[in-house]
């Protein structure tokens, strides 16, 4: 009795790996995106509050995440703007440009953790509002937006793991859009031969002089 070994198909056994491909790009493309805008709109709001003593009472204040750093802000960006270049770059450069969107992801996480306890910001208000540059904030509190700050750069920090782990499967730029200095070799005219009229006559068409005069 003969038995038959199964021999898997080269298609099947190449649809794994091109099906992970697409499934980390759609992932990585999400998750960047959104923690980019995650992080910008969790700096933009209230992260502390306290209060300021003065001689007539007390006055409120309030810091929002750009004031206490911008630090996440700005990594955001620079992660969004990673994210694009990573599908114009090859090999090598493909690798760094995914490391560079992971750690601005790791630094927004970092510097979002490290304001839920900075009060530079209220301080500062604070000796502005009493003229006391030894003045400090009382009872001081923070929102929960420095986290929200955080979970977009554990999303930026995501996209950049995936970008290094599947990259090399991911599409690049094509070619074509890509200009290099070589001038574009010039297209030869068709030689016209008097003898046949359609000759004449396709020359004539193309604006060309058929006596070559």
């Amino acid at each position: 009795m003969e038995y038959v070994t199964a021999v898997p198909h080269p298609r099947s056994e190449a649809a794994g790996p091109a099906r992970a491909g697409r499934l980390s790009l759609a992932v990585a493309l999400f998750a960047g995106a959104l923690g980019a805008a995650v992080a910008l709109l969790a700096t933009r709001q209230r992260w502390s509050e306290g209060t300021a003593t003065v001689a007539g009472g007390s006055f409120p204040l309030t810091a929002s995440g750009s004031d206490v750093t911008g630090v996440p802000a700005a990594l955001a960006i620079v992660g969004l703007a990673a994210l694009v270049a990573v599908f114009a770059v090859r090999k090598a450069g493909r690798l760094l440009v995914a490391a560079l969107l992971a750690l601005s992801g790791a630094g927004i996480v970092a510097a979002a953790l490290f304001g839920t306890s900075d009060s530079s910001a209220l301080d500062e208000q604070a000796a502005k509002t009493t003229g006391d540059t030894a003045a400090t904030v009382d009872a001081l509190s923070h929102t929960a937006w420095p986290y929200v700050a955080a979970v977009g750069g554990v999303l930026i920090l995501l996209a950049g793991l995936l970008a290094l782990r599947y990259g090399r499967l991911w599409p690049a730029m094509s070619g074509r859009y890509e200009r290099s200095g070589a001038p574009r070799p010039r297209r030869k005219a068709p030689v016209v031969d008097p003898d046949r009229p359609e000759d004449l006559w396709k020359a004539l068409d193309r604006g060309e002089d058929p006596t070559g005069a």
